[in-house]
């Protein structure tokens, strides 16, 4: 099976700076907001020089607006160069946004909001014009990806996934998601390439790191032998650690993560010190591969808290 992974981080033109975001003035604010509004909200952003929330508000918007990608504009209006539509709108203070959308005025806030204020406050101008594709349709394809791979049609998630990279290069989730297709596939060279080429955006992100962890406790179990040996070695001497250990390793990559959790819990239980607290060790290498929320982590640290503080 081969699908294509060309939408990966580094494959989106870039957006036109200039189509979205301009300055204005009293004389040019009719074309350049109210009937530019009437086919996009326009976002406008009161400022002067002066003012140091405006600096730091300024930039906030202007990534935002670009992220929209075309979905809202930016008309930047310096107050001390034109005040008569400040005055207009009654603007007491700056920084100070103001929505417009079908040529009147539809929402806005003062002062410098975070980052993730100011998205939202798009995203809600968005949905009042009619919505495009954003972060709920992007939620929506993530999910039902991860429900194909789970189902085992890895070349419709794969191109799901690769739709998700086209519109945001540096989702985590979707680039993790191609890689595990690639796993499904039985592509693990081309699977492990892609995982050495993430982005530094992405290198760090907890569905890479679990990945990673992942395909690194599946190299290991390869070198564990034959199942059945291991499980014979350990119901012959329930302290031969080691026996378990590897059992662990070779259960979990067989997608029997609870029975491997639960061995090295025992080993930590009978012995935690045993090689240098190995059975700790890799217990969290398990919980980082399964993702720290996953109802078995979970389980499986309160588990291990208990025995290592009783």
């Amino acid at each position: 099976m081969q699908f294509p992974t060309s939408a990966a981080p580094g494959g989106n033109a870039p957006v036109d700076k200039s189509s979205l975001i301009k300055d204005s003035s009293d004389r040019t604010f009719m074309a350049d907001v109210v009937e530019a509004s009437r086919e996009v909200p326009v976002l406008v952003d009161f400022w002067a020089p002066w003012c140091g929330p405006c600096k730091t508000l300024g930039p906030i918007i202007e990534k935002a607006v670009l992220a929209a990608k075309g979905a809202v504009k930016l008309v930047k209006i310096d107050t001390d160069q034109n005040p008569a539509i400040a005055g207009q709108l009654r603007i007491q203070s700056i920084p100070a946004v103001y929505a417009f959308f079908q040529g009147r005025p539809v929402d806005g806030f003062t002062g410098a909001l975070p980052e993730s204020q100011v998205k939202q406050f798009i995203d809600r101008l968005v949905q009042i014009a009619g919505g495009v594709p954003g972060a709920a349709d992007i939620a929506a394809v993530l999910e039902e990806a991860g429900q194909l791979l789970e189902s085992g049609d890895a070349q419709t998630a794969a191109a799901l996934y690769n739709e998700v990279l086209g519109e945001e290069p540096e989702n985590a989730i979707a680039y993790a998601g191609l890689i595990r297709c690639l796993l499904a596939a039985d592509q693990a060279d081309t699977a492990q390439e892609m995982l050495d080429q993430a982005p530094a955006a992405l290198a760090k992100a907890p569905e890479i790191v679990a990945l990673r962890t992942q395909m690194e406790l599946a190299r290991q179990a390869a070198d564990m032998g034959p199942l059945g040996d291991l499980e014979r070695a350990v119901a012959a001497d329930p302290d031969n650690h080691q026996a378990r250990y590897d059992l662990a390793l070779a259960l979990y990559a067989g997608g029997q993560q609870e029975a491997a959790v639960d061995h090295l819990l025992d080993i930590v239980k009978r012995d935690r010190e045993w090689n240098e607290q190995a059975a700790r060790k890799q217990l969290v290498k398990f919980f980082e591969a399964l993702g720290f929320k996953h109802p078995l982590a979970i389980a499986g640290r309160r588990k291990l808290s208990s025995i290592l503080f009783s």
